[in-house]
Parts: structure tokens; C-alpha cells; sequence
């Protein structure tokens, strides 16, 4: 029996699995080419090498996609898990996986995202002007005597600050009453902050100390009038200390960046203005009992050391007879003193006075004494005198003969210029315009040219 081999099927190509994945791809890149798609960001997941995966997702279906590291910062927005976005990319297939997926180039909030979207660019615009630096932050009065609120008059928001204040500190409230949402709110509630702020002290309308600006909780869309520009410049231009109350905790909106204080309700918007006055009596109590036991321990202190040093002091009546007794015995002792030393010192002057000398007979002595003294020195002094004498002569007549005088005698003369410098050569004469020419008997005064001879000068 013969065997039967198979007919081969038909005229269909042989194709690899990467020339079928190779196909596909390029048919989804043509097909589709750029493509926007909404859905909402799940499983992101940042990897180290910088780029981003996710899924987008909706009610029916599920796409991969995929931001690269070098796309990042020109997404337009921050992604996050949970927000639904449009994404706008090209679609792609991965071979390996036999997965297609978007490579995403941009993202764009989606509904209520672009809201956010417009509220963030506002955010970070107002940020880079400084209106939400902590240095901008004041503190709010510790007992505000009036409080300024800006809300609107209807609902249980004012009901719940007024309800607050007089329950914790009863203060005058100034209510500006404003609509919280819709197309007027935000001229409303900006106007009404400068308002506050214009007011001035002591006017027909006090100015409160602090402001509340409250509404309650709603939507993004019903609380976008406090993430309006005017508004939230107009809290940071505000004099008065500012607290926003707005929304419920988990709402957050531009004018609590800009605000001195933010409070999660306004229940504790009116808390964080005015202080718990039974909480604030029992601090007061508390400190004055601190403060009066420690004035009394004080007291005590001072009381035992004043005992102590008490208890040093000697016994001042003794103290005080003792020097009375030495007082009477140093008086005493002082009258007999006197007279006894009147006595003596006579006594004295008079055994002095039996030991000196009279005058004549004292001058008389020195005389004798005088005289014998000049004999003595009499005999040396005249021949000491006359040796110095006789030494005199000899050097004066060694002078007289080094004196320049006795050349002058016998017949030369000697020249000098005006400043009385000897003038030693002709040059010297000739240079000289007067000069004086010295005889041993008296001087001659000329005056010389360079062309002539001396001449004797007549204005002797």
C-alpha cells in the first residue's frame, strides 16, 4: 500500500513571528498615526532609567503607554494615578509581547483636569512672584476685639463662626455678606477683603483686627471663585491678619497659599481667631497660683537669710556700753596725760637749757675756729696762685705765637669774602664780588670785577 503526502495549503506565504510582528506594527503606525486618548492614569510606575509606564484605562478597555525620559518636562502636567487625562501621542507595538501601546508626548486634564490645569499654571505663576512665601505670613491677634467675615449671609457657615465665637470668646462680628459661587463671586468677595483692609481705625465702621473668608464644601467648579487671580491678590494685599476657611479639609484652593493662616472649616476658622476663654482663665488661674508660690518661696528665702545673718550680728546695747566705758576711761586718761606731759617736756627744755652755750661765748669759738682755718689755708692758696699764674703766661705767649695776628704785624694782610671765609687764591678773589682785606690794625672793605684789578673801595 502506497503512502499519500499532504497538498501543501494553498498559496499562503511562510511568515516568521517577527516578519507578523514587524506588520503589525507598521500597520498600526500607519493607521493611526497621532492619536489623542482620553482615560484615566493607572499602574504609573517611575524607573530609574527615567521613563514613565502606565496604563490608561475606561469603563470597556486598557492601554499600555509609555512617557520616555526625554518627553518628561514638556508633558504640560504631572501625572498621577487616578487622574483622567487626554493623552496625546503615536501608537505602537511592542514584539516581545505582542502588546500595542501609546507613546505619550503630551497630557491634558480631562474634564475638571483642565480646571486644575488652569489653576495650577495660575499657582505657579503667583508662586514665582513671591505671594506665597512664609515671610509674607503675619500672626493673628491674640484677643481680637472685632472680627471681620466674608461669606455669604445664608447657610450654616456664619451660623457656625458666630455660634464659635460667642461660645469660646464673645467678640463683635462684622459680616460682609458676598455670593461664594457663580460668575459674581469672585468681584464680590475681593471687593469686600479691600474693603475691610480700607477701612480706617476708629471710623464710623470699626476696622476688625482679623478677617475670616469662609464658604462650605462643594465641587471644584463651586469653589473656583477662590482661585480666582482677583481674589487671591486681593488677600495678599490685605493690612488685616487673613484666615481662609474654605471648603472641607481635603479641598485646598489658591487663596489658602496666600493667607496668613488656613483653617480646614469654618468651625475652626473662628477656633483659630479668638482664644478659648475658659481655657484662657484656667491659664491665667494656673499662672497666678505659679506666681504667687513663687513670690511666697521668694518671701521665704529672703526671710531665712535675713534670719541667718541676724543671728551673725553682735549684740549691738553690749556693743554700745563697751564704747561707752572706753570712751569715759580714754577721757579720763586723757586729762591726766596733758598736764604730765606739760611737765616732762619743761623738765626736758630745762636740762637742755643748762647744756647750752651763750651766744658770745658760741661766737666767740666759731671766730677762733675761723681764724685758725683762714692760717691754714692762707700759705698753700698764695703759692697754688702763683704757679697757675706763671702757667697762664707761658700758654699765652705759645698763643700769641700761633696767632695768625703776629704774621699780620710783620707787613701781610689777610682776605676774606662776606660770610668771613679766608680767601686762599686769586680765582677765589676774582669769583668773590666783595670782599674784606684784614690789616694787623683794622679791615678794608673792596670790591672786585673780573676784568680790572683789585680796587680799594671808597665806602669804607
Amino acid at each position: 500500500m502506497s503512502e499519500t503526502l499532504p497538498q501543501a495549503a494553498g498559496n499562503l506565504p511562510e511568515l516568521t513571528v517577527s516578519e507578523i510582528a514587524g506588520a503589525v506594527k507598521r500597520t498600526l503606525e500607519t493607521a493611526f498615526g497621532r492619536v489623542r486618548v482620553r482615560g484615566e492614569i493607572t499602574e504609573m510606575k517611575l524607573y530609574p532609567s527615567g521613563h514613565t509606564y502606565m496604563a490608561l484605562k475606561d469603563e470597556g478597555a486598557k492601554i499600555r503607554a509609555i512617557i520616555w525620559k526625554g518627553n518628561a518636562a514638556r508633558l504640560g502636567m504631572k501625572p498621577e494615578n487616578g487622574v483622567e487625562v487626554i493623552a496625546t501621542g503615536r501608537i505602537t507595538s511592542y514584539p516581545e509581547r505582542s502588546e500595542y501601546q501609546l507613546i505619550i508626548e503630551r497630557l491634558d486634564y480631562a474634564g475638571e483636569g483642565a480646571l486644575l490645569a488652569r489653576i495650577e499654571a495660575l499657582r505657579q505663576r503667583l508662586l514665582a512672584e513671591g505671594l506665597f512665601e512664609a515671610a509674607r505670613k503675619r500672626k493673628l491677634p491674640m484677643l481680637p476685639r472685632i472680627i471681620g467675615v466674608v461669606s455669604s449671609p445664608q447657610g450654616a457657615v456664619i451660623q457656625d463662626i458666630k455660634t464659635t465665637i460667642a461660645r469660646r470668646f464673645p467678640s463683635h462680628i462684622i459680616l460682609w455678606p458676598v455670593a461664594v459661587q457663580g460668575e459674581a463671586a469672585a468681584g464680590q468677595i475681593a471687593a469686600a477683603i479691600a474693603a475691610f483692609g480700607a477701612l480706617r481705625p476708629g471710623g464710623p465702621v470699626p476696622r476688625p483686627d482679623v478677617l475670616i473668608i469662609a464658604r462650605g464644601g462643594g465641587s471644584l467648579e463651586d469653589l473656583m471663585a477662590f482661585n480666582d487671580e482677583a481674589v487671591v491678590r486681593a488677600a495678599a494685599a490685605s493690612p488685616i491678619p487673613l484666615i481662609s476657611a474654605v471648603g472641607h479639609e481635603t479641598d485646598t484652593t489658591l487663596i489658602d497659599f496666600v493667607s496668613d493662616r488656613r483653617a480646614p472649616t469654618p468651625t475652626a476658622a473662628a477656633e483659630l481667631a479668638v482664644p478659648d476663654r475658659i481655657a484662657l482663665a484656667g491659664d491665667l488661674a494656673q499662672s497666678g497660683a505659679r506666681l504667687g508660690g513663687a513670690l511666697l518661696r521668694l518671701a521665704q528665702t529672703i526671710r531665712l537669710r535675713l534670719d541667718r545673718a541676724a543671728g551673725s550680728l553682735p549684740d549691738l546695747p553690749a556693743l554700745l556700753g563697751t564704747a561707752r566705758q572706753r570712751l569715759d576711761d580714754r577721757a579720763e586718761r586723757l586729762a591726766l596725760a596733758l598736764p604730765n606731759l606739760v611737765t616732762n617736756r619743761r623738765a626736758g627744755f630745762d636740762r637742755l637749757a643748762g647744756r647750752l652755750l651763750h651766744p658770745r661765748e658760741l661766737i666767740a669759738r666759731k671766730r677762733h675756729d675761723l681764724d685758725l682755718l683762714s692760717h691754714r689755708l692762707a700759705t698753700p692758696l698764695r703759692g697754688s696762685l702763683r704757679e697757675h699764674r706763671l702757667r697762664l703766661d707761658a700758654l699765652a705767649g705759645r698763643l700769641e705765637t700761633l696767632s695768625y695776628n703776629a704774621v699780620l704785624a710783620r707787613g701781610f694782610a689777610l682776605a676774606i669774602d662776606q660770610e668771613g671765609n679766608p680767601l686762599t687764591g686769586a680765582a677765589a678773589a676774582r669769583a668773590a664780588r666783595r670782599m674784606t682785606i684784614r690789616f694787623h690794625d683794622g679791615d678794608v672793605a673792596v670790591q672786585t670785577t673780573r676784568s680790572t684789578p683789585l680796587q680799594p673801595s671808597l665806602d669804607l
